[in-house]
């Protein structure tokens, strides 16, 4: 006979987890497996980590599904480790090699490397992978790729903020490159490396890759998977952040109930205050994030909304059963 399947019975959990995202999990996998263990009726992440990559990955649930556009819009913080003299077809260690060159530690002087350092500081332009998730004519460009197929793709204006390198070796002793790089959203950290790479003369790709910080969250604030699947159930939803820990960087509003009620209609409401393009607006009486907007001429417009359901579980908690 067959097993009888438990069904999980799921709730609403309005929040934010800050997992450490591990290694060889995609960003979907990790979400379903942090979902699956809060019994969480709705979640969404904010922006993707490749299966190769670690570190800061902000998962939503809920009302703060609301705001994970926010996180995908924030600039990023990552630690990588490029293998010079060896290009792959991935641009990383999951590709085939596609060519060798020599590698001349000693031709690699800190002036050379301020040089180059310089030339991928601020606004630059990259032409995304073929091994990437962007589409074409409805499918993903890796499902081309593995194909065989080339497709042509239109170079892209990122901005790379901050961008240190360090000569070192990778975890097998060959000659690598650390980049520690603050860069701008749609950034590919694998064709950075790869173009540095040929920048030098030798080539590159990328072995690893960690994700250090996400519009000011850094991953000293992280669980790791692992810590979250160790805790007894009921200690888990304490992991839960409000919503508002993605919502640091906004000025803060805060409504009487009066008005409160009208904003949450979505009407625009007019005060002494001064412009802002980001606001967290409150009720006053009980203090309740109502949502996000922003001030133009002492005009306070909504942009996205929590319900009255929603905003009524938080005041409640989630339970805990």
């Amino acid at each position: 006979m067959n097993a009888t399947r438990t069904r999980v019975q799921r709730r609403p959990v309005h929040g934010v987890v800050l997992l450490d995202k591990p290694l060889g999990l995609s960003s979907n996998d990790a979400l379903q497996k942090v979902k699956w263990l809060l019994r969480a009726e709705k979640a969404g992440h904010t922006g993707t980590l490749d299966p190769l990559a670690t570190g800061v990955l902000p998962l939503c649930f809920g009302a703060a599904t609301k705001f994970s556009q926010l996180q995908l819009e924030a600039p990023k913080t990552y630690i990588a480790v490029a293998r010079l003299g060896q290009v792959t077809t991935t641009a990383d260690a999951e590709g085939e090699v596609l060519r060798e060159r020599p590698v001349e530690l000693a031709s690699y002087t800190p002036e050379l490397l301020a040089q180059v350092q310089a030339r991928f500081t601020g606004p630059i332009s990259q032409v995304p992978p073929m091994y990437s998730a962007l589409k074409k004519d409805g499918k993903a460009l890796y499902e081309y790729a593995r194909a065989g197929i080339e497709i042509e793709r239109p170079a892209r204006n990122v901005t790379i903020h901050a961008l240190d390198m360090v000569l070192c070796q990778d975890a097998d002793g060959f000659a690598a490159l650390q980049l520690t790089v603050t860069c701008s959203k749609g950034t590919y950290i694998r064709t950075l490396a790869e173009d540095i790479g040929e920048a030098l003369g030798c080539g590159a790709h990328l072995r690893s890759l960690r994700r250090t910080d996400t519009g000011g969250i850094g991953v000293d604030r992280c669980i790791t998977l692992d810590a979250l699947i160790a805790m007894p159930e009921e200690e888990r939803l304490h992991v839960v952040q409000p919503a508002d820990c993605l919502l640091h960087a906004h000025t803060r509003v805060v409504l009487d109930a009066r008005e409160s009620g009208r904003f949450l209609t979505g009407l625009r409401r007019r005060g002494d205050w001064p412009d802002a393009e980001a606001v967290a607006v409150y009720g006053d009486e009980p203090r309740a994030l109502l949502g996000v907007g922003h001030i133009t001429s002492g005009e306070l417009i909504p942009d996205r909304l929590l319900s009255p359901l929603e905003i009524q579980q938080i005041l409640e908690g989630t339970p805990r059963a």
